[in-house]
């Protein structure tokens, strides 16, 4: 089981994360937009469950290496680190395309098309299993038992507080659409501040100490 403060470390990172305007939020305010607040909700909850066989994948095979290497978890948390920073510097650059997204048009589907199509966009995102498998190592303790397990309970807390955030995103977006489109530079600046926050979040961890 993981420690309580690591989890609780865990938790307040994935807090950050989830509330920064990322490929997720942008996907779920995207849908909610156009589909209202149901589509936007049924879109969440199909992205949240593609996370579930990644969280599995990543756990199996990265528990397994983490939990005999003190020198590969070292590693991780210092990709994971360069990992955040990259991504806050690329939601700076690609600041602009946070207004393109709320905008661009998607077809209606019948709600199970809805939660599908959802969940292949969470399965098949690459930047999902990039990002388990270099965060989450990182709150790990190789003196708490299993690896593998502690890396599960870790997806499954992330699990929950992404559906939370993202589910809150949409019903905001369904509820206040006519705001969003009329302002898309809200968008740009909300995803330019995430960025640096991701950066800056980069740069705690690799200032961490690599025990845990």
């Amino acid at each position: 089981m993981v420690p309580v403060e690591n989890l609780w470390a865990f938790v307040v990172a994935s807090a950050i994360l989830i509330a920064i305007p990322g490929p997720s939020v942008l996907f779920s305010v995207g849908r909610a937009l156009v589909l209202g607040r149901v589509g936007g909700l049924l879109s969440v909850l199909g992205n949240a469950l593609g996370l579930l066989p990644l969280i599995a994948a990543v756990a199996l095979g990265v528990g397994a290496l983490v939990a005999q290497s003190v020198v590969l978890f070292t590693v991780l948390k210092i990709v994971g680190a360069l990992y955040l920073a990259y991504l806050g510097i690329q939601a700076i650059r690609h600041r602009g395309d946070a207004a393109a997204a709320l905008s661009a048009p998607v077809a209606r589907r019948s709600r199970w098309r809805q939660l599908g199509q959802g969940f292949i966009v969470g399965v098949t995102n690459p930047k999902t299993i990039a990002f388990f498998v270099a965060v989450l190592p990182q709150f790990v303790s190789l003196e708490a038992g299993s690896a593998t397990l502690q890396l599960l309970e870790l997806g499954f807390v992330f699990f929950v507080m992404a559906l939370i955030g993202d589910s809150t995103w949409a019903l905001a977006a369904g509820s206040a659409r006519d705001w969003f489109v009329k302002s898309p530079k809200r968008a740009e600046r909300l995803a330019g501040t995430g960025g640096a926050m991701m950066i800056g979040l980069g740069g705690v961890l690799a200032l961490s100490g690599a025990s845990h």
